[in-house]
């Protein structure tokens, strides 16, 4: 998984570099394995410099893979650390609801095939 992060209105730190890696790679196990490399963009910062009652941080991901829909989450909250929590949950419930509705479509699909063709043989005897 190729990581691309970026910040708005302050600097990364190493230690914010390296939790936002961690917390983004463990995203790795949900996706399907496919030929093509997955382009995973992380925005995060400050929304606004006006609160009067501290910071409010903003964290986006965006994740793309070839043969595949986006992803893409969003989350504000007052902590930098708990808005990159929400947001790579939210991204996991999202691979893992396309993942699910893939193969719910998949079975629904070939359980019509197999009645279909328990109709057929049904008429011939």
């Amino acid at each position: 998984m190729n990581i691309k992060i970026r910040s708005i209105n302050f600097e990364i730190t190493p230690a914010i570099d390296d939790y936002i890696s961690k917390k983004i790679s463990s995203l790795e196990k949900f996706l399907e394995r496919k030929d093509g490399e997955v382009i995973c963009e992380v925005e995060i910062g400050r929304t606004t410099k006006h609160h009067n009652s501290g910071d409010i941080f903003k964290a986006e991901i965006n994740l793309t893979q070839p043969g595949s829909k986006q992803v893409y989450a969003v989350a504000e909250e007052v902590d930098l650390y708990s808005a990159i929590d929400v947001v790579r949950d939210e991204a996991e419930r999202a691979i893992v609801s396309r993942k699910t509705k893939n193969s719910t479509l998949f079975r629904r699909g070939a359980a019509q095939v197999k009645n279909l063709i328990k109709r057929i043989n049904f008429r011939r005897n």
